[in-house]
């Protein structure tokens, strides 16, 4: 597996950097073991606490190189890189001034005497990360392990090393201790005999699902604690009352956010039949005017997908749809000359039968399906292999709340799109996968949540 740093903008090269070997390996578990066993990951947690701030005042000090260096290596557009460079500032302070809160005792009712729950931190970590938010995805896993006391080695998508390679360095700046975060360049055979290393209590995934599906095989042969954070195919409803043209701007920047490569953005719009049709004509004419370019461009609104690969799969996926029945509404193609950008493209007509029914579709591709009534709406929201999260447009907002009750994801919003904050707990459901991260539930996967009772004298 080669780690390389390929804009997608031009395709071409920019550096290539060399993998680590099983000793560089066996160096960062064994730094990373010390550590757990020492007084830093046991004892008070304020230093730990202290080292978040700091990271986070380094990332605002740094943020336009931050932006402009995930922009070159993975293409999203220079302001979604500044915003991601923003919330990973805030997740780092969130968990320095929130973990304490979170992993203090609390206190059950018993009638066997005095108890408590204490919080503990399990031992060494393993995080398994995408290319899409470059270091989003990285401080989601980092913050609350360092906030636990937990060390993590990391292995990033190979397509952004530039990334994984600056996160390290602010990571150590800030004053983590060696082997708090460890960034390795490693094969996938090599994040196996990670896993089962007897050192290593735990796996956090995000990425594909065969991907999430190897590490949640591999962790359940050696009974390691994982979660995991896979695809979707989420729903985007636009109820009979909905604002349409509010459901319009929102549906077009959500289904084009990281050029259509988000597992939360919309994918399947499911339309109320009274307002179908309008919808379907303001939306085609939002897409088809989007200003497609240099990501670091700030008027672009649609830049390259993240690789050469990309593009060809998604391709592939668009023609099996059409083969299978679907109507093709909008674009459909890659776009000729440097870089690797895709027409914005909606199709129609799909039915059960067709594989793009089922599929999550990287990229700007949008699915339309049209319906009589909420109970359909249900019907075929459900009828999926994800479970991640959605959006229901409507103005009776407690129909939209019923509606939300009903689809079963991981998250719904209403009236707005799926967007993220530290707060806010993050994961799915079914091939989604399992498990939270963010909030005060996602500090929570990776501890030792240890009953103590004191019985009654």
């Amino acid at each position: 597996m080669a780690y390389r740093t390929i804009n997608p903008t031009t395709n071409k090269l920019v550096k290539t950097y060399p993998n680590h070997t099983d000793a560089d390996v066996e160096a960062a578990l064994d730094a990373a073991h010390k550590l757990y066993k020492s007084e830093w990951s046991k004892g008070p947690i304020q230093p730990r606490l202290k080292v978040l701030e700091r990271l986070a005042d380094l990332i605002d000090a740094r943020k336009e190189e931050l932006a402009r260096i995930a922009t070159v290596e993975m293409g999203k557009l220079i302001s979604d890189a500044r915003d991601e460079v923003w919330i990973i500032a805030e997740i780092a302070r969130y968990y320095a001034r929130n973990a304490e809160k979170f992993l203090a005792p609390t206190r059950i009712d018993s009638q066997l005497g005095d108890a408590w729950v204490e919080h503990h931190p399990i031992g060494v970590l393993l995080a398994v990360e995408p290319w899409n938010f470059p270091y989003y995805q990285l401080m989601r896993v980092f913050a609350p392990a360092l906030a636990a006391g937990n060390p993590v080695v990391a292995k990033h998508a190979s397509i952004v090393p530039h990334c994984a390679t600056v996160f390290e360095e602010l990571v150590n700046e800030a004053g983590a201790p060696k082997g708090a975060w460890t960034n390795l360049f490693i094969t996938s055979d090599q994040v196996a005999n990670i896993i089962a290393d007897e050192r290593v209590q735990g796996a956090a995934m995000t990425g594909s699902e065969g991907a999430g599906s190897a590490i949640a095989a591999q962790a359940g042969k050696y009974l390691k604690k994982s979660t995991l954070e896979m695809g979707g195919n989420d729903v985007f409803v636009v109820l009979d009352d909905a604002d349409i043209d509010k459901a319009v701007d929102i549906g077009v920047f959500s289904r084009l956010h990281i050029s259509g490569q988000e597992c939360i953005c919309a994918k399947r719009f499911v339309l109320h039949e009274s307002i179908a049709e309008t919808f379907l004509s303001r939306f085609t004419t939002a897409m088809a005017a989007v200003k497609i370019g240099d990501p670091l461009d700030e008027t672009t609104r649609l830049g390259p997908l993240s690789s050469a690969d990309a593009v060809k799969g998604l391709s592939g996926q668009v023609a099996r749809a059409i083969e299978h029945g679907a109507t093709l509404h909008l674009g459909g193609n890659a776009i000729e000359g440097e870089g690797n950008f895709f027409e914005p493209t909606i199709l129609t007509n799909i039915s059960r039968s067709n594989p793009a029914y089922f599929e999550e579709f990287f990229g700007p591709v949008a699915q339309v399906y049209v319906v009589k009534n909420d109970d359909e709406i249900v019907e075929l929201a459900n009828d999926s292999r994800y479970g991640l999260a959605g959006a229901v447009f409507s103005q009776n907002i407690e129909r939209a709340k019923a509606l939300a009750s009903r689809i079963a994801t991981g998250a719904i919003w209403i009236n707005t799109f799926a967007s993220t904050a530290p707060e806010l707990p993050f994961g799915g459901v079914k091939r989604s996968g399992y498990g939270r991260e963010l909030s005060e539930l996602g500090i929570k996967e990776f501890v030792n949540q240890k009953l103590v009772l004191v019985a009654k004298s």
